[in-house]
């Protein structure tokens, strides 16, 4: 059975692109897809701000502080969601 076909764009440093259509191997399907699986994780914790505002915030018993570090996080998990994994 043949596996479906995807398409693989690069982008070259000298502003050139090139586009490849490969047939993935039912393993490779299976690594991309795992992958892809969990992506949210690199990107959420890019994208956290820095525990040491929460700390901070708690040594300086500034909970305005703490609270908006907080609402931070909780933008971060809304913009990248965990999805089905």
């Amino acid at each position: 059975m043949a596996s479906a076909q995807n398409t693989i764009v690069t982008h070259h440093s000298d502003g050139t692109t090139t586009t490849e259509v490969v047939d993935w191997t039912p393993e490779q399907k299976a690594a991309h897809a795992a992958a892809d699986a969990i992506a949210w994780k690199s990107s959420r914790e890019q994208a956290y701000p820095p525990m040491a505002d929460y700390l901070d915030g708690i040594a300086k018993g500034d909970q305005a502080q703490i609270d908006k570090y907080i609402a931070d996080c909780l933008a971060v998990k809304a913009l990248y969601p965990k999805g089905d994994a």
